[in-house]
Formats: C-alpha cells, structure tokens, sequence
C-alpha cells in the first residue's frame, strides 16, 4: 500500500504532494512555479504557527492551572476555548500608544523585527520528507544567525522606549542572551561535529540510517541547549526579563495592544522554533523507525515538537524564578566549561571511529554509553569543584526565633 501511494497527490503523508499536483497543473513556467511554490509553503507555515500558538495559549493555561490546583480559563466559550480569541480581540482593539519622547520609528519597528525571525527560522526546518521551502546546506549556521537578530531587536525595543525600567531590562535581556547563545551554538557544534554536516535534512536522514536519536548518543548539549532556550524564549525559571518584581514588565513595558501582541507571540513562536530544531536534530525529525511508511511524518514531527515543548509548560508551572546573578554564572561557570568538554570528547570520538574503522553496531552503543557516563560525571563533578553539594555555599539555615544573626542556639541554650 505504502508503495502504490507513494508520491501520488492523495498521499497526505507528504503535504507537497497535492501541492506539486496542483502546481504542475497551472502549466506556468518554471520561476511562477518556484514562486508560487514558495508562497503556498510561507503561507502553510504561518497559518500553523498562528494556530498553534492561539491553541498553545489555551492549552498552557490550563495545564499550568491543573499542575497548581487551579482552574484555569472557562468563561468564554466551552471550558473557554474561546479566551485566545477572547485576548486577541482585546489587544486588537486597545488604543496603540507611544510614549512622549519615544523614537517612534524605532519604537514601532521594534516588535516587528523581532517577531519576522521566529517565523524565517521555519524555512529550512524539514516537516515531512520534502516539506522544506529552503533546503540549505548551512541549515543549523541559518538557524543561528536568524535567532541572534532577536537580541539587538530587543535592545531597540527598550532603548527606543525612553523608559529607564525598560532599557535596565533591555540590557540585562541581552547579557543574558548572549550567554546563553553560546551555550547554544556549542551544543550545535557537538552534533555537526558528529554528522559532518550543517544541513538540517542531513541529520533526519543520519538518524533514520543509522536507526538512532542523538539524543541517545550525546544527551548532554541537547540538555544544555534546551536549557538555553528557556532564556531564550524567556520561560520560567529563566524568563527574568520580566522579572515584574524588579522590572515591570521588562524591555517591552511601554508596549501596549497589538504591539504588546506582537513580542507575546514572538516568545511562542520562538519556543516552537527552539523545539523544531532540538526534534530535527537531536529526536530523528519526522521519522520515527519506519512508522513514517504509514503515518504521515509531518504528524510525527508535530508530536515530537509539541511534546519538546511541554517541557517548557512544565517548567514553569513547578519552577522558581531564578536571580540574575544565578543564571549568568550557571551560563558562564557551569554550562559554558561543560560545553567546551562536550565539544572535545565529540571531535575525539569522531576521530577514534574513522581511524579504527568501528561498525556502527560497536561504534554508536559504545560511543553513547561513553557520553552518558562523561555527561554525569562532569555535571557532578563539575557542581562539587564549584562547591555545591559540599556545604561550602550552603546558607544558615531558618530557626525562626532561634536565630539571632549568625548565632544558632539550640538545646537547652534555647529554651
């Protein structure tokens, strides 16, 4: 069956198939059929993210509520499906402010700039097995650059404001995106290190090859690089650039209505983006051990980045907000060095199984038994060199009325 429907137009395993059929049916020439191909597909993306985040939006808050006892929005419409729309209505309709004093071509570009990356990304992300508008050879470097436009677009939106709260929270976004991109990007470099090859496509196909998840074989940056994207994509417990205890609302404080909109749903979009490309590269993309023959892979790839980004829903409905100081030096002190290693002992191994010439059944078990042990030994290790766990860096403990400064009194001295 598989066979007889493959490529044919109502073979939806491959969303490019009725779209290919459709096309070739115009009889256009080949640059109206390579924009109109083009178009079809931006359009196909940003319909589905415009969806998911009004479904995410709906979906987090009560799961969130459900995690913390709660109810969640159930007003507006059936157990409030309708609050997305609801919300989307409000910011629509809400007057478009600007501040006196403001940059205003600055202070209005702002959320567009950066709301254009979190969807560009998505260009060379692969869906299915030809559901890819640009199959780039530098995939991952894209993904890269598109992502580090957001971080001088955040700085415009705060400086642009004349607003000192939300420039302090502009510059602080910005240390802390910087911090972390290179945790990223080090992440990043373990796996192309590994395929030997920057094209997203590339690693679907060594996964499926190879009947195996990087995930599986180097754990470690992929933890590390969905732990960036929590900074990234500013989620709990990482989300402090709108730390409303400290900074109102952070960068985007004077921003009201659709314009608030605008960074609202650039944060899910770019959660979704940071999910696209930890399930392409490191969860075996839209395949899944052959299962790809008869369900559609794009709806495997779906699962997958859904599923990735539950994590973040899960974060921050049990999480703590972390201190400033305590992000940076997990980023500069903790992960960065972590990285370095990581990325030493890939480029080793890599070297070891060309030289020895190693079958892949030897080869890959061993290689990731080998990283799962380094990735516990160097983060324990690691976290004791820096005195924790050792009571080096352990506070006083609360006594309540027993103590007084740093003078415990206990036993009969208390009483």
């Amino acid at each position: 069956m598989a066979i007889l429907l493959s490529g044919e137009w109502y073979d939806l395993r491959d969303l490019a198939n009725p779209i290919r059929e459709l096309i070739d049916g115009l009889g256009l020439p080949d640059a109206a059929d390579y924009v109109l191909w083009s178009l079809i597909a931006a359009l196909a993306i940003v319909t589905w993210l415009v969806v998911s985040v009004i479904a995410f939006i709906w979906i987090e808050r009560r799961l969130v509520a459900l995690m913390q006892n709660r109810i969640g929005p159930n007003r507006v419409g059936p157990a409030g499906l309708l609050q997305p729309i609801a919300d989307a209505i409000k910011l629509l309709l809400k007057e478009a402010i600007t501040t006196r004093d403001a940059d205003r071509l600055l202070f209005w570009l702002a959320p567009i700039i950066v709301f254009i990356p979190t969807i560009v990304v998505f260009a060379v992300v692969p869906f299915g097995e030809s559901m890819v508008l640009a199959d780039l050879n530098v995939g991952v470097l894209f993904v890269i650059a598109v992502a580090g436009i957001m971080t001088p677009a955040i700085f415009i939106a705060g400086w642009s404001s004349n607003n000192k709260y939300a420039l302090l929270a502009a510059m602080r976004t910005i240390a802390m995106l910087i911090s972390y991109e290179i945790v990223q990007v080090l992440a990043l470099l373990s796996a192309v290190l590994f395929i030997g090859s920057m094209n997203l496509g590339a690693f679907v196909s060594w996964q499926d090859e190879y009947n195996t998840w990087l995930i599986f074989i180097m754990p470690l940056p992929v933890v590390a690089y969905i732990i960036a994207g929590a900074v990234e994509i500013n989620r709990s417990p990482m989300d402090l650039s709108e730390a409303e205890s400290e900074l109102a609302a952070g960068y985007h404080t004077e921003y009201g209505g659709i314009k608030f909109g605008f960074f609202y749903q650039a944060e899910y979009m770019a959660g979704f983006a940071v999910a696209a490309t930890v399930t392409t590269l490191f969860l075996g993309g839209w395949t899944l051990w052959g299962l790809e023959e008869w369900i559609p892979g794009w709806i495997i790839f779906l699962g997958k980045l859904y599923a990735v980004f539950f994590l973040y829903i899960w974060s921050r409905a049990t999480l703590p907000r972390l201190r400033i100081d305590q992000l940076m030096a997990f980023a500069w002190k903790f992960m960065l060095p972590l990285m370095l290693v990581n990325v030493l002992v890939i480029g080793a191994e890599v070297v070891v199984w060309e030289e020895t010439g190693a079958s892949r059944n030897i080869a890959l078990p061993a290689i990731g038994a080998l990283n799962a042990t380094l990735a516990v030994i160097l983060v324990v290790g690691w976290a004791r060199v820096l005195g924790h766990g050792s009571g080096r860096q352990r506070g006083y403990r609360a006594t309540l009325t027993q103590e007084i400064g740093k003078i415990y009194y206990t036993g009969a001295e208390a009483s």
